[in-house]
């Protein structure tokens, strides 16, 4: 009798292991997601930021493509955009919260 009792008890434990099982691979999948994300954030906010900071001061450099294209507060709108986006991708990277 206490052999069947504990049969009978078997599916609810191995239901009870998947469910936590699946619960860590979610957990380190989005862990995972997360760190490669907040990597692509941080580059790819570097990268805006260094464009930006660039067309803010190309005027001072003396270029072919200051001759063919002069600089123009366009220039200096665009660049000041690109900053401030880039630094929201450096935020957004070191803030994490995708999946919230």
């Amino acid at each position: 009798m206490y052999l069947i009792r504990k049969i009978n008890k078997l599916p609810l434990l191995i239901n009870d292991m998947t469910v936590k099982s699946n619960e860590d691979y979610e957990r380190r999948r989005h862990k995972q997601v997360a760190g490669m994300r907040s990597v692509l954030d941080y580059s790819m906010g570097v990268v805006i930021i260094f464009v930006g900071v660039f067309l803010l001061v190309r005027h001072r450099f003396n270029l072919a493509l200051n001759k063919r294209f002069p600089p123009d507060t366009i220039d200096i709108l665009l660049g000041a955009l690109f900053v401030v986006y880039g630094a929201w991708r450096i935020y957004r990277g070191y803030r994490k919260n995708y999946f919230k």
